[in-house]
């Protein structure tokens, strides 16, 4: 970095002072080839081609672009000849690179093995974060986790060195922290196997989160489709300042918006309130966009991006980012499809939930609220970090409190954990001393990994059933999700929040306003969290981690044992039989929301996510029966009997008989996972009939071969009886922006016809024909 800094100089000096940098960037291009990462040197970021797209697309809109416009435009296969309009067209793109969870990698990898192909087109990595169970701590956890599922990390360590693709082992950290820290940086398009991939959208990236087979395209060298998304822009003024914190702006922003209001929208953070934003700040804003459907979320490059590319090694990048700034903001005068104006200035701090990460109240409300709505007020447990806030700044601002408390004597009330985002966050704040104050608090330090935040938590100190409140700096708070408690009631909220509720033990605790009382009697407030943005001696990168592919691996094997729980090879799904889909069984009405989680519970379950036979034994098993208003209870049709959703379906494959679901709206919002496409398709399901879909659920759906279709009017929900039969007509017909048809037999005798939307385009219509998209790809190899 000294030398190129240093060439530059020379160069200014020569072309003189008011030489334009674009000019330097001429002089230096011959020499000037800067690593997407230290750990690919001969892959480089191309700046270049993103600028020549971009012009190209804006001489033919004839107009200003968004930023993400710039970045998803800029990665288009054909930007002469792509048809481009917000909202409607498919686009075919390039993306720069893939990053897989091992809870998700299992079946893309699966899936990458059964395309033939020898190794990955674009540089990729997996990611050891989601199997690590939080029992006592971080280093009894990860020793335990590294016995339970080494079969597991074996077989994606062994198939990341046989077809090319990084491997970051357990105990290295949260995918998203791993991937800001060393792999994104401002321009890339990355897509990621786990739905808060967006968090790289902090270091101005376009990130989005996809399922295991849209990764498979990417790694086989495919254009990638995505529909041309709507821009909503964010319009930030004022400042951050006191107790308010970056959370605070996307929980304020869920609470606008809903968890569907961000469907198929990029949102796009702007205006002279970034500055005050840090980069880390930025990421937990952009990572929890994914609760309110967005496709990701963005802002645009700065001095505190610069900052942190800086201080975790990377200056080249930085420097050629300040060479391509223009590139890497938006255009003056470009057009949002809507947009928010917040004032940070006036923000307060907010704490969303129960149940669903929309419900937004502010801090100094929640005490009255639940007080009202009969919340248990005892907060039971604290919980910071996750992927969503786990960096240095968020684990300096809760230490900040918890050094007053200890200075007060006092520890926290509520038990207390804390989750480091990654081995680098872990050994810097241990250097620090901010592990050292969270732990005398009353903290444990967990392992770098996701831990609760996504269920793999052991609690013990409530019993199923008990009506509890927790507080989290995580991102999601869905029944059930964190403990597999049904009456816990989640709240999320920023680390400084959650540590203060965790050392007063109420959920009615304003610290704005509120008193504790010291060890000695006296009454105190807690000051304002106060912490660095940054390290100020650089980061601990602390045990290395990392597993590089060798050169050359097609010598390599990758074993899956036949006898094995764990894994399992996968088997083509059969083709379309070229007819209509006649009489198929109503498996389930789905009353309410339905998430990922309750069509494919995490958990426990994760152990089986390499599996499709096994973890196919939880499909829907959350999901409420509108019949009986039970979970896991449905009537088997054939037998009279009630069984579980999984055991029926199993039933009715066995017997031939194929099955629907039938749903709400927002269907299949949460998590990227496509288990919950893969298991009905597994267990014989062909359509999934809904009011609306979320969007990386419906296309794992398409991607698997089925119909995810959606009611041309939301009232014939209501027609459907748990018990009819359903024929989906116009199928040897099927084309874009054609609806089908489908009859209703009630089991009365009587019959009416419905008519059903669906967003396939041409090339996803070759998938349901085919069987599925693994299935097209492999008959375009021939």
């Amino acid at each position: 970095m000294a030398t190129y800094c240093l060439t530059v100089t020379r160069l200014q000096l020569a072309l003189g002072k008011g030489a334009r940098r674009l000019h330097v960037s001429a002089a230096l291009s011959a020499k000037a080839k800067v690593a997407m990462s230290r750990f690919e040197p001969s892959s480089h970021i191309n700046y270049e081609k993103l600028q020549t797209n971009v012009n190209i697309v804006r001489k033919r809109l004839n107009r200003p672009l968004t930023l993400s416009e710039k970045i998803v435009y800029g990665h288009l296969d054909d930007p002469h000849g792509q048809e481009i309009d917000r909202g409607r067209t498919y686009l075919r793109l390039r993306p720069d690179r893939v990053a897989m969870q091992d809870a998700t990698a299992q079946m893309a990898m699966l899936q990458f093995i059964s395309s033939g192909l020898p190794k990955v087109a674009v540089p990729s990595t997996i990611h050891c974060d989601h199997l690590i169970e939080a029992q006592t701590g971080g280093v009894q956890d990860l020793k335990r986790a590294k016995e339970i599922n080494q079969e597991v990390y074996n077989f994606l360590s062994s198939a990341g060195a046989k077809y090319g693709v990084g491997f970051w082992k357990p105990g290295s950290g949260i995918i998203h922290q791993i991937i800001l820290e060393n792999y994104a940086y401002p321009g890339v398009m990355l897509i990621g196997t786990d739905s808060h991939t967006p968090n790289g959208g902090g270091l101005g990236c376009i990130c989005i989160g996809v399922g295991g087979a849209d990764a498979v395209d990417v790694m086989a060298g495919i254009p990638w489709e995505l529909k041309c998304p709507n821009v909503i822009g964010v319009k930030l003024t004022g400042t951050l300042s006191g107790w308010t914190s970056p959370k605070d702006v996307i929980l304020k922003v869920a609470g606008i918006l809903t968890v569907k209001g961000g469907t198929g929208a990029i949102v796009e953070y702007h205006g002279p309130g970034v500055d005050s934003i840090s980069c880390t700040g930025m990421a937990t804003i952009c990572n929890m966009g994914a609760e309110i459907g967005a496709t990701t979320s963005v802002f645009p490059y700065n001095h505190r991006m610069r900052t942190y590319l800086e201080k975790t090694g990377r200056g080249e990048i930085a420097a050629l980012s300040d060479e391509y700034q223009d590139l890497l903001v938006p255009d003056a005068g470009c057009e949002y499809d809507q947009v928010i104006e917040i004032n940070l200035s006036e923000l307060k701090p907010h704490i969303n939930g129960p149940f669903t990460p929309d419900y937004a109240h502010p801090v100094s409300d929640i005490g009255k609220t639940a007080a009202d709505k009969g919340w248990p007020l005892e907060v039971k447990v604290g919980l910071i970090g996750s992927c969503t806030n786990s960096s240095y700044e968020d684990m300096g601002r809760a230490a900040s409190l918890a050094k007053q408390a200890l200075d007060h004597g006092l520890k926290c009330k509520a038990q207390f954990t804390v989750t480091p985002g990654s081995e680098q966050i872990r050994a810097t704040i241990e250097r620090d001393g901010y592990a050292k104050i969270l732990s005398d608090v009353g903290g444990v330090v967990l392992a770098n990994a996701c831990g609760p935040c996504i269920g793999q938590w052991d609690r013990r100190d409530v019993k199923k059933g008990e009506k509890n409140t927790i507080v989290t700096s995580f991102n999601r708070n869905f029944t059930a999700r964190n403990d597999a408690n049904p009456a816990t009631h989640a709240f999320v909220t920023s680390p400084e929040i959650v540590t203060a509720l965790a050392i007063a033990g109420r959920l009615d605790f304003n610290p704005e306003t509120d008193f504790l009382t010291a060890s000695n009697g006296e009454k105190f407030k807690l000051e304002p969290p106060n912490a660095d943005e940054l390290p100020a001696l650089n980061f601990d990168p602390g045990e290395d981690t990392y597993q590089h592919p060798p050169p050359d691996g097609t010598g390599l094997r990758v074993d899956v044992s036949p006898q094995s729980n764990r894994l399992q090879l996968l088997e083509p799904f059969d083709k379309w039989h070229g007819k209509d889909l006649e009489n198929m069984q109503v498996l389930i009405k789905v009353k309410g929301k339905c998430t990922t989680d309750h069509i494919s519970a995490a958990g426990p379950w994760l152990k089986f996510r390499g599996h499709l036979d096994n973890i196919s034994n939880n499909m829907l098993i959350g999901a409420v029966n509108i019949e009986n208003e039970a979970v896991n209870s449905i009537k088997n049709q054939l037998t009279g009997e009630y069984g579980g959703v999984p055991d029926v379906a199993r039933h009715y494959k066995a017997n031939g008989l194929s099955w629907v679901v039938v749903g709400d709206d927002n269907y299949g919002e949460g998590s990227s996972r496509e288990h919950a496409a893969l298991e009905p398709r597994h267990l014989g399901g062909r359509a999934i009939i809904v009011k609306s879909f979320a969007r990386i659920h419906e296309t794992n759906l398409k991607k698997q071969g089925l119909l995810p279709l959606t009611f041309a009017n939301p009232a014939d929900y209501d027609k459907i009886r748990p018990d009819d039969k359903l024929t989906i007509q116009g199928l040897k017909d099927f084309a874009p922006g054609k609806p089908l048809q489908a009859v209703i037999k009630h089991s009365d005798g009587s019959s009416e016809t419905i008519t059903l939307n669906h967003t396939f385009n041409e090339t996803q219509i070759e998938w349901f024909q085919a069987g599925s998209a693994l299935n097209r790809m492999k008959e375009l190899q021939h």
